[in-house]
């Protein structure tokens, strides 16, 4: 019998001062099986740091044609496209031509930089493309964040996510590798 899901709440508060958005978001997160608890806290900073009234989770790892998160505007095209870990080029090049934002976001312990120093090449011509990377330690430490009923404070200020959960905290500051348009 194959594992299920499990399902994790979410009590989001968002106070992004450089977007100028403020909000509450009561999200649920199905952690698939093949998924870990870092990434499923790599969702939840993704979510934060680009919230808005239509940002999603999709179905995420069980289905290819879709991210993990994106917001789609209300004629259904796809504004913004956001992937995490380290997608194969083609799957970033499909996403800059169906999407008019892609954010692709690395993080963890397995070195990152031969992935992007590999791929970086064959992207040059997206300007629509933003990579970014979550810090090893801070990866740890939402890891250690994350519970079946979370209830997370992010404040955004000047690019860098602090977060807090009961008596942890932690501070965030992604490194931008490249920059979209």
């Amino acid at each position: 019998m194959a594992a299920k899901a499990v399902v994790y709440k979410a009590q989001l508060n968002v106070a992004d001062t450089d977007r100028g958005y403020y909000a509450d978001h009561a999200l649920t997160l199905a952690l698939h099986p093949s998924e870990t608890e870092e990434r499923l806290a790599i969702r939840l900073l993704a979510f934060a740091l680009y919230a808005g009234e239509r940002l999603e989770f999709t179905r995420g790892l069980s289905t290819d044609d879709e991210p993990d998160l994106w917001q789609k505007d209300l004629t259904g095209d796809i504004e913004r496209w956001i992937e995490l870990g380290q997608p194969d080029d083609s799957r970033i090049r499909k996403a800059c031509n169906r999407s008019r934002e892609v954010v692709v976001i690395t993080y963890g312990a397995r070195a990152p930089e031969p992935w992007w120093d590999k791929i970086a090449p064959s992207l040059q011509r997206f300007d629509n493309l933003t990579v970014l990377r979550i810090p090893a330690d801070a990866c740890v430490a939402l890891t250690a964040m994350v519970t079946r009923a979370m209830q997370w404070q992010v404040t955004i200020q000047d690019g860098v996510a602090f977060v807090s959960s009961g008596e942890h905290n932690v501070e965030v500051a992604p490194l931008t590798w490249r920059a979209g348009a």
